[in-house]
């Protein structure tokens, strides 16, 4: 059983599977306080397109790493990590037990496991960034999938800040971007809760149309002045992406925004796909069919199991 003294709990997998709710349930119970590990909650006013929970529904249950970085900002696991390891800390200092939630496996293995990120070498990205600018992501993507198919799966095609990062890392280490893996060894004592299910296609689709309906478009038009066109990251979120095409700088639908929707279903489904295939290969994960009924009951099982 952990413990709010050095325990940690991570309610993890794919998107569309319900970890934010299923966290304040269990924060309810627990006394605990959660931290986001999804890489564009951290970004200040990308909320719907995100699926953040809006304060009316947290529970009142005191929510970390929230809305803490401008749209310009280029994500850094690196940050991430000593960040959720600091708001970690302060839980255990409340005597509160710290729930990880979130889709960034990354993300959630930097805060969790005893992993060490690589350097950096300016020459060797601006190199690579300038392929990226003149021939597009793909032609990278390929590249890496030949050098680190491990890591191609795990990013997106369309994502050339990530794919640029690992190929970055290979030249600089001579392995590939996975090697630096370690093995499933967590510095907390650490209990994963896994959620998935069979009709995820399904509900990433109504998950679109209902990001949609509250909004995304308004929302996407309100952070173009803050630049979200030109960030390296927040502009590359799914559903951003797809939408930005639509518009012109000042807003204006300029494209087939029947079609840019269509879109981000697709890419939301390989995405996800992604995910199930890399929370898979952690043997510690305590995976729960997310449609159950006792959902809630079956994870604090769990805990003492």
């Amino acid at each position: 059983m952990i413990t709010a003294a050095d325990g940690v709990l991570a309610v993890v997998g794919p998107t569309a599977t319900g970890k934010s709710e299923l966290a304040v349930a269990l924060a309810k119970r627990l006394d605990g306080q959660i931290v986001n590990a999804d890489s564009m909650q951290l970004y200040r006013g990308m909320d719907i397109g995100t699926a953040k929970l809006p304060p009316a529904e947290r529970g009142g249950i005191e929510h970390h790493l929230l809305d803490i970085w401008p749209i310009a900002k280029s994500a850094a696991v690196a940050e991430y990590q000593a960040l959720a390891r600091l708001a970690i800390a302060a839980i255990h200092e409340r005597g509160r037990l710290p729930i990880l939630v979130g889709g960034s496996g990354l993300y959630l293995r930097g805060a969790l496991d005893r992993l060490e990120f690589p350097g950096e070498s300016p020459q060797i990205r601006a190199r690579l960034y300038r392929e990226l600018d003149e021939h597009g992501p793909q032609p990278l993507h390929d590249r890496l999938a030949e050098r680190d198919p491990l890591a191609a799966a795990a990013i997106l095609a369309s994502n050339g800040r990530r794919i640029v990062r690992a190929l970055e890392v290979i030249e600089l280490t001579g392995a590939p971007f996975t090697a630096r893996m370690p093995g499933f060894d967590s510095i907390y004592d650490l209990v994963q809760v896994g959620l998935d299910r069979a009709d995820l296609d399904e509900r990433v689709e109504q998950r679109v149309t209902r990001m949609m309906r509250s909004g995304l478009l308004d929302e996407i038009r309100g952070l173009l002045p803050h630049g979200l066109r030109a960030s390296p990251t927040a502009g590359k979120a799914l559903g951003y992406a797809q939408l930005l095409g639509c518009l012109d700088d000042d807003g204006q639908v300029v494209g087939d925004l029947d079609e840019a929707v269509e879109q981000t279903v697709r890419a939301t489904r390989r995405f996800a796909r992604r995910q199930r295939s890399w929370f898979r290969r952690d043997p510690r994960i305590q995976w729960l069919d997310a449609a159950r009924a006792d959902l809630e009951s079956a994870a604090l099982a769990t805990l003492s199991g």
